[in-house]
Order: C-alpha cells, then sequence, then structure tokens
C-alpha cells in the first residue's frame, strides 16, 4: 500500500525509519485509507514542508488533499474546523508550534467548545515541531503544551520515538476530537531512534502512560526528548552508584495516565518529575498536586522536578544549553532524592 516517496515506503521494505519518516508514513497511510483526511499549513505541498514530513504528498494527492496555506495560523487553522464540521478529517501544520498562537483563540474558544455547545465533535489534529537544542531562539524553540493544557475539549499528545510517534498520530487523526500533536525536532532525524516498526496497521492508545525503564530506587515521570536524556542518566546512576531508577512516558499530557503514575510511585516512594518547558506553570506542578491527592502516605521524599528556566528560548548555544535541563541536571536530581 505505501507506494510513493522512499520516506513513506521504508517500513513496507522492513528498513529502520526515523522520527519524521514515522510521522510521514502516519499521514501518508492515513490519508490512502480514509479520502477525509486532508492536510494544510504553510509550504506543505510543493515545498514538502519546512522538514519536508510531505515531500511528496502533494503529488499522490493533489492539492485539494495538501492545501498550501498564507501564513495566517488562526485563518486556517479555523478553515479547518469548518471542514471537520463538514465531516473532513484535517491535519493542520504549525511550521513550528512556535506559531500556534494566532490560532489560540478559535482553538480553545471555539473548536474545544464545540461538542459542549452542541455543535457536535471536531475530528482534527494540529500538530508541528517543539523544542530547543538547536539555536532556534525563542521563535522557534518553544514547547507549548501548557498554553493549551488547561483547556478541557483538547487532547495533548508528545511522543518520544518513531514506534509512538505514528501509532499515536494515527490514533489522533481517528479521534472524534481536536489534538495537538507536539513533534520535538530534536529527534527528527536522530539516527539512534531509527526502528523497524510493525507493516501492519497499529495504533497507540491514546491517554496511556508507558514504563520504558524498570527500577526500584524512584519514579522518573517526563516526555518527548527528556525521555532520551532521563535514560542516559539513570544508566549512568545506575553504573555508578547502584540507584535503579523507574522510567515513566506520559505521551499523552491531556489526558493524564493518573492511575499508571500513581501505582508507579505507590511502588517506588519517590518521584522525580523532569520536562523541557518552563518551570512555572509547567506540568511537573499538576502531577505533583494528582500524586500529592493520592499517594501521600507512600512518599518518602519530596517530590522534586527539573525543569527549563523560567526564561524565554536563548539563541546562544552556551545560553540554551544552560537552560534546557541536561543529563547532568538529571542526574544530580536522582542521587539528591534517592539520598533523601
Amino acid at each position: 500500500m505505501k507506494e510513493g516517496p522512499d520516506h513513506v515506503a521504508k517500513t513496507s521494505r522492513r528498513e529502520p525509519v526515523t522520527f519524521l519518516e514515522a510521522v510521514s508514513e502516519a499521514l501518508w497511510e492515513e490519508m490512502e485509507a480514509d479520502p477525509s483526511v486532508f492536510l494544510i499549513g504553510e509550504d506543505i505541498g510543493r515545498y514538502g514542508g519546512a522538514f519536508k514530513v510531505t515531500r511528496g504528498f502533494l503529488e499522490r494527492f493533489g492539492p485539494d488533499r495538501v492545501v498550501d496555506a498564507p501564513i495566517a495560523e488562526g485563518g486556517f487553522t479555523a478553515a479547518a474546523a469548518g471542514a471537520a464540521h463538514m465531516g473532513m478529517r484535517p491535519v493542520v501544520e504549525m511550521q513550528f508550534m512556535d506559531f500556534i498562537s494566532p490560532a489560540y483563540d478559535v482553538l480553545t474558544n471555539y473548536i474545544a467548545t464545540s461538542e459542549f455547545r452542541g455543535a457536535g465533535p471536531l475530528p482534527l489534529v494540529v500538530r508541528g515541531p517543539v523544542g530547543g537544542g538547536g539555536g532556534g531562539g525563542p521563535f522557534h524553540s518553544q514547547n507549548v503544551e501548557m498554553a493549551f493544557f488547561h483547556t478541557p475539549g483538547l487532547t495533548i499528545v508528545y511522543p518520544s520515538n518513531p514506534y509512538d510517534a505514528k501509532g499515536l498520530l494515527k490514533a489522533s487523526i481517528r479521534l472524534d476530537a481536536p489534538v495537538v500533536f507536539e513533534e520535538h525536532k530534536g529527534l527528527y532525524r536522530s539516527p539512534a531512534l531509527r526502528t523497524t516498526l510493525p507493516d501492519e496497521d497499529y495504533v497507540v492508545p491514546i491517554g496511556s502512560a508507558k514504563t520504558v525503564r524498570e527500577g526500584d530506587a524512584l519514579t522518573l515521570v517526563t516526555y518527548g526528548m527528556m525521555v532520551h536524556r532521563s535514560l542516559e542518566a539513570a544508566s549512568r546512576v545506575a553504573e555508578e552508584d547502584g540507584i535503579e531508577v523507574e522510567i515513566v512516558d506520559l505521551r499523552t499530557l491531556l489526558p493524564l495516565d493518573d492511575d499508571h503514575l500513581v501505582g508507579a510511585v505507590r511502588a517506588t516512594g519517590r518521584l522525580l518529575i523532569v520536562h523541557e518547558d518552563t518551570r512555572t506553570g509547567g506540568i511537573a506542578g499538576e502531577i505533583a498536586m494528582r500524586i500529592n491527592e493520592r499517594a501521600f502516605e507512600w512518599l518518602d521524599g519530596p517530590i522534586v522536578r527539573v525543569t527549563a528556566d523560567d526564561s524565554p528560548v536563548p539563541f546562544a548555544a552556551r545560553l540554551e544549553a544552560e537552560f534546557l535541563p541536561s543529563v547532568d541536571d538529571i542526574v544530580e536530581a536522582i542521587r539528591t532524592l534517592a539520598r533523601y
């Protein structure tokens, strides 16, 4: 079925794919399977997208299903909402997720509330690259999840690897509800993440966290790029200190998988939360409060968080490295909490 550009045919040839290729495959397969799925965004057609996620899509699906939009994020997100009302399943690409702010009004005031107002569900996905580490500065490096986390009616998904990226994106497109889907651009072409995916159709359940490393000293909860930095930190403290850390990848941020988190913390008695987003108003605070409500008596130490600083993302490489949570930061937090 996956005839088309090389980057959407690798799984059918049993070749490993990158995170970016997994996203491309998900979009291609859903467009092949369902004619109501279409794409809209800036430069996604002839140019193939800023990161070439949609390279070759225009030639296969045509301009009615791969729609090049003007620089008007609020406008083309609203157009996607109208199409969803008419039975379509639009996938909106933000060239960088930082640019989603003009669409905040239509996403929070109209799209998220549509079903509650009796106007019916709006099955649409707004997806795009997030995250720092590439010197993009404050306009091309933000994590936008918490801007929408407080909005009932939205789903927020943030995968950390190609398997989950493909399965969660397919599940998001099929969901009868609006989804904000974040893809860390630092993971897009990472050679270390290349993996062979199942050739058969699959989805990853939305709202389900996953334990990606077993351990009994403490539970570390994270998502996105920080999954990989946390895994590196956990390997270091295991080798150097004999501390075995359990790591939970949230995968879906809204809704949170409370049962998985509570069960993990009850088993280890300690909780460390790591996220790339800035500190104040970050998801760590919400997770900490939920654990406080449901697992306080199992805690053997304070809940600790490692996050980015409360600052716009710096341009300069040295400042950006200082701003972002590092492996060393996570190692230090693990050691401190394990000793408590």
